[in-house]
């Protein structure tokens, strides 16, 4: 009995020290291209500090804004086209998803006295494209919405 106690305790120990060597370890829990360190190798790591912002560059979003009259011909899961200017006349052209309609508009006159002025309202969009390598984070696109039948 006294054997079989002993080990026991020793599995549960053997286990908390095994836990604690998992939590030694850092990890990202997305693949992607590291942006900026907060903090070198070897430096203490205390919980709730960043240590490195990534970002996903396979999979790249642009936002995008619409007026409030163009917010009733665009849904979530709509594919669009994403235009990329790289200058000098060359551009290239992405297919993309809507993923994302903000549900207030952006910039609101304080005082909205004809339908004309109605049209500043602007909705925030986020759109889904898939990188080819080309796209970077912070460049300028275009965005030519299709039909809803699409």
């Amino acid at each position: 009995n006294s054997i079989t106690e002993q080990s026991s305790a020793l599995e549960i120990q053997v286990a908390q020290i095994e836990d604690q060597l998992k939590k030694c370890s850092i990890s990202s829990p997305i693949n992607g291209t590291i942006l900026t360190k907060y903090a070198e190798a070897g430096e203490l790591a205390n919980t709730g500090k960043p240590l490195f912002k990534v970002a996903d560059i396979e999979n790249m979003y642009l936002r995008a804004y619409i007026t409030s009259v163009q917010l009733s011909q665009v849904k979530v899961g709509q594919k669009v086209t994403v235009i990329s200017d790289y200058g000098d006349g060359k551009r290239k052209e992405y297919p993309g998803i809507v993923t994302w309609i903000s549900s207030q508009s952006e910039f609101t006159p304080k005082t909205i006295l004809t339908k004309d002025e109605r049209a500043n309202l602007v909705y925030a969009v986020k759109i889904a494209i898939k990188n080819d390598g080309y796209v970077k984070i912070g460049m300028y696109g275009e965005v030519k919405f299709t039909s809803n039948n699409d």
